[in-house]
């Protein structure tokens, strides 16, 4: 079985998605560490664009990851709802991660239709938001939109130096079903409520393999759609630093596999250092008890 279909963000002008919108209520979602210097940038657009200029967004939302800066203010002046990551299900423990911010953003967010944007993007606009929303309000089969881009530094495919090495061949060996996805690490992605309320959060860099995977196997691959959402600018880690992050990945992808990993991973490194890689998952929003009783689920048209 295949996925879904392949688009590019022009594909979907604000105007036509504002026309498709319906009853639907749309929240933008940016977890945040540490990003004063590009989230004020990346919250001023949304809003501009695609709130006050047309009607299409109804949430701008910041979960600051802990942030040692002025994330949050930089953030809160700028428009957005912002919520403080530590304040969020604190009786689920002090999570740290990617993945415990996102899970965290799907808690608070109002949304039935949810688009998740990195903060560090230095070259954002509407594109990001535009071409994500695009399947989800134009296709009720498409549960979940993945995207992807070219990065100047990662040449001709794209995808970083994780995605290359790590998730291609894991997704070729183990669920090939999903190989055509570009970018399967892509921070970029867009969701229907009840599809990702539906699947656990990995509380780290493991979380955006592990969602696309346990979307698909639920929904089926035909559900996941991709689009290309041109070039995109971040931040390139140094080999380093994505060691561990690649642990964290082969870690979500293995035990979605089914294959045994070791309860308390280390990366080891030649000179004897071991970096520890915490590998923990938050359970399907659905099944969290404050979550349930307060949930709202706008009509669907």
């Amino acid at each position: 079985m295949s996925i879904g279909p392949t688009s590019h963000h022009r594909d979907f002008p604000a105007s036509l998605l504002a026309e498709r919108k319906g009853d639907h209520l749309i929240s933008v979602c940016f977890p945040a560490r540490d990003e004063e210097g590009t989230i004020g940038t990346l919250v001023e657009c949304v809003r501009r664009e695609l709130t006050e200029d047309v009607a299409l967004v109804d949430e701008i939302l910041v979960v600051d990851d802990y942030s040692t800066d002025a994330t949050a203010e930089v953030a809160l002046a700028a428009g957005a709802k912002v919520a403080d990551a530590a304040s969020v299900l604190p009786e689920y423990g002090s999570g740290h991660g990617k993945g415990e911010a996102l899970w965290k953003s799907l808690y608070v967010a109002t949304g039935d239709l949810l688009v998740w944007c990195d903060a560090d993007i230095t070259n954002f606009d509407d594109r990001f938001v535009r071409g994500l929303l695009g399947p989800l309000l134009l296709d009720p089969a498409i549960q979940f939109v993945k995207g992807f881009y070219r990065r100047p530094e990662a040449g001709e495919l794209g995808g970083g130096r994780v995605t290359e090495l790590v998730a291609r061949p894991l997704l070729s060996l183990f669920f090939p079903d999903m190989a055509e996805i570009v970018q399967p690490l892509a921070g970029e992605f867009a969701a229907r409520r009840e599809a990702v309320e539906a699947v656990p959060f990995v509380e780290g860099y493991g979380v955006d393999l592990a969602i696309l995977l346990d979307v698909a196997e639920r929904f089926g691959p035909q559900s996941v759609a991709q689009v290309d959402l041109d070039e995109r600018i971040d931040r390139n880690r140094s080999l380093e630093e994505l060691s561990p992050q690649a642990l964290a990945v082969l870690l979500a992808g293995l035990r979605r596999a089914g294959v045994a990993v070791p309860e308390t991973p280390e990366l080891r490194r030649p000179d004897a250092t071991v970096v520890p890689v915490r590998y923990a998952e938050r359970p399907p929003m659905i099944t969290v008890p404050s979550y349930v009783a307060r949930k709202t689920v706008p009509e669907r048209i």
